[in-house]
């Protein structure tokens, strides 16, 4: 379901501010105006900021910094381990904010989301609706959240973050010389730090440089990317917001840092463990398989690789997972300090669209098993943890998985 393209599009973008740590202050009000970071393994000397609030941000704090230099840099910083139902709970209340003004809401993470409001002329003017989204947030949830109005997704998206906390920005397309121009290459959204090296390279300094660049060099280095951000700095994005585009993901996965940097293999294949072990429960809720594995391994030194099979046949079973994944861990690790590890399931499928022959043993044995697997999962589901399972590798503390925010993106429907 995407709106016809052939009008004038009114679209929002819409972010939260500060999510997680908006979230635990709404919680707990005694933590407003105070500077809170949440992490992953707040204990450990190198835990990870996942994100904070703009008074520990004011200090230097920032996502993805180590936590013993974000204490450095503020002392008295508050620190607390993510409450990640407690953030799908918050999540879910917004997109259903959204979803009461139109039906063309595209969620794209836990925490941010688009909306086409063209059609949406009987609750006022676009800035009227989105001063009262952004109200019915903050009245309802006290959560505070930026808005970008503009007649594309791009233009929208940079428009949210030129006013935060709690700013309403509107970027038409004859403003994009003096709004958007002048800022940072670095700065536009799809330009990540490796592809900017590869700008500033070609004295591609600003969006502007950008936006004038031959657009065959900018292939010659970028591929296709280079035409599709050469025409976003241009102000050109013909992507709909459409609110089917969360069901369309080809892959499951879970990464984690460990608390140090490591060549310890019961550790390494415990946390190997623990990643399956989230993978096959995030695939059974979504009732997919996959027929690709691959192993993310980032050394100490940062130095990344990832590694991955293609099976002949669909698996979901974190068995199956871990005995794929350490194979090709075996198979590649050299011997380096360990400080993250990722699995990822691609090629993934809805089990109703897999016809897959089982041969009669095969049925009759995984047959014999359902009650059981039917029971466990029960048990799993009301006490929040396999009953069954014994601990028998080395425990790895939960940090963050990158892929959560991607998770429960349909959850407002239900």
């Amino acid at each position: 379901m995407v709106q016809e393209s052939n009008k004038r599009r009114i679209i929002f973008h819409i972010d939260m501010n500060c999510f997680y740590a908006s979230v635990e202050a709404a919680y707990n009000p005694a933590l407003k105006g105070k500077p809170l970071a949440i992490a992953g393994n707040p204990e450990e000397r190198r835990g990870i900021i996942v994100t904070s609030s703009y008074e520990a941000r004011a200090k230097g704090v920032k996502t993805t910094m180590p936590l013993w230099q974000a204490r450095k840099l503020c002392p008295n910083l508050i620190v607390m381990r993510p409450n990640f139902e407690r953030y799908r709970s918050a999540s879910r209340e917004i997109f259903k904010m959204m979803a009461e003004i139109t039906p063309y809401v595209q969620p794209v993470s836990i925490d941010e989301g688009y909306m086409d409001v063209t059609d949406v002329k009987h609750l006022g003017t676009p800035i009227e609706i989105a001063e009262n989204l952004q109200k019915q947030i903050l009245d309802n949830l006290d959560l505070p959240c930026s808005i970008g109005i503009a007649p594309n997704k791009f233009l929208a998206k940079m428009a949210s973050d030129m006013k935060k906390p709690l700013g309403i920005t509107i970027l038409r397309k004859r403003e994009i010389a003096t709004k958007l121009w002048p800022l940072p290459v670095e700065e536009m959204y799809g330009v990540g730090e490796k592809t900017a090296e590869k700008l500033h390279a070609i004295d591609i300094n600003t969006i502007k440089d950008l936006a004038s660049k031959d657009e065959y060099q900018l292939k010659q280095i970028l591929g296709v990317n280079g035409e599709r951000l050469k025409n976003r700095a241009n102000g050109i994005d013909l992507s709909p917001v459409d609110p089917d585009a969360v069901n369309e993901f080809k892959s499951i996965g879970s990464s984690q840092t460990l608390p140090q940097d490591t060549t310890n293999e019961a550790e390494i294949r415990g946390l190997m463990l623990s990643l399956a072990d989230n993978i096959e429960r995030r695939m059974k809720r979504k009732q997919v398989a996959g027929k690709t594995v691959q192993l993310m391994i980032c050394y100490h030194d940062r130095k990344t690789i990832t590694r991955s099979k293609k099976l002949q046949s669909f698996i979901e079973d974190k068995k199956d997972i871990v005995y794929i994944a350490q194979d090709l861990w075996q198979e590649h690790w050299n011997q380096e300090p360990i400080r993250l590890l990722g699995i990822t399931i691609q090629d993934i499928h809805d089990k109703q669209d897999i016809a897959e022959q089982l041969d009669l043993f095969t049925y009759e044995k995984e047959a014999s098993k359902e009650k059981l697997y039917s029971a466990i999962d029960q048990l799993t589901t009301k006490y929040g943890k396999n009953p069954f399972k014994q601990i028998r590798n080395t425990v790895v503390q939960d940090q963050p998985r990158t892929s959560f925010q991607k998770d429960f993106l349909d959850d407002y429907r239900k």
